[in-house]
């Protein structure tokens, strides 16, 4: 009920921006540009969690990006649904593309196959669950309604996309805020399994792509592709709508390295030869 009435409301009432504020523009083109305009890239966590499959990601966390995201998530913005799932669908295509790039594996034999080919059955989006008590508190699940619309936008695009709710939490977890990327991996630890029947349904259809709507330190991720692997699923890789600018290679402001600390596209001299990130 309450997810209906979000939805209604937001068809209804004028809206601001979720990613800047600007009146009567539930997502800005500037804001949507920044969500979704740019290549998906492959990221990566430091330290990498054992079992972290390839995973890319479609944006920076941070700003507007970081704004959209929760309000999707933790306002209820149903809405943004849409956008986002495209953004989830650029990272998707990013690790196809990636896998068509690998070269012939040892022998002659071919690649992994490609996402999506029909011989191989439909490509399956698997979203990482979220704890019930969470989606019971928000009224809605974030990362299975951004695959949806993933898979949308990818069947539009031209490839068999489906979604698999195929993973469950096993045990209870704790809130992840606000704990390291050690305290996170001993958190999730064996939390998610393959529901009954999943790995038959994971050996008989297509390759299988966990998907996010936000990577930080690949804990969850990581714990996703230990499930879906044990039960025979193919992974070529994962994916997400964001990542934090570290797991871009790149430097987010506020960083101090040899004494000059980032501010946005330039730098200032602080005189501490230090980081503080």
């Amino acid at each position: 009920m309450r997810g209906w009435w979000q939805e209604i409301t937001g068809l209804v009432l004028p809206v601001d921006c979720a990613g800047c504020g600007r009146w009567r523009s539930p997502l800005c083109e500037v804001c949507r540009e920044a969500l979704g305009g740019h290549a998906a890239r492959p990221v990566r966590p430091d330290p990498v969690p054992a079992g972290l499959p390839p995973v890319h990601a479609a944006a920076v966390y941070g700003g507007r990006v970081r704004a959209v995201l929760l309000a999707h998530k933790e306002r209820g913005a149903l809405g943004l649904a849409g956008p986002l799932g495209s953004a989830l669908a650029g990272a998707v295509r990013s690790v196809t593309r990636a896998v068509r790039a690998e070269p012939a594996a040892p022998g002659g034999a071919p690649a992994d196959p490609v996402p999506g080919a029909r011989p191989y059955g439909p490509l399956l989006l698997v979203p990482v669950p979220s704890a019930r008590r969470a989606v019971a508190a928000r009224g809605h699940d974030p990362a299975r309604r951004i695959a949806l619309a993933a898979a949308w936008a990818l069947r539009r695009s031209g490839t068999d996309a489906r979604v698999a709710p195929l993973l469950r939490q096993r045990r209870a977890v704790a809130d992840q805020s606000g704990l390291d990327a050690r305290q996170r991996l001993a958190n999730v630890a064996g939390a998610l399994e393959v529901v009954p029947g999943g790995e038959r349904w994971l050996r008989a259809q297509g390759p299988v792509v966990p998907v996010d709507d936000l990577m930080t330190t690949g804990a969850s991720l990581a714990e996703a592709s230990r499930a879906l692997f044990r039960a025979g699923g193919r992974m070529p890789g994962a994916a997400v709508v964001a990542a934090p600018a570290r797991a871009f290679g790149e430097e987010p402001p506020g960083t101090k390295r040899n004494g000059v600390e980032r501010r946005g596209n330039g730098a200032r001299y602080t005189g501490k030869a230090r980081e503080n990130t």
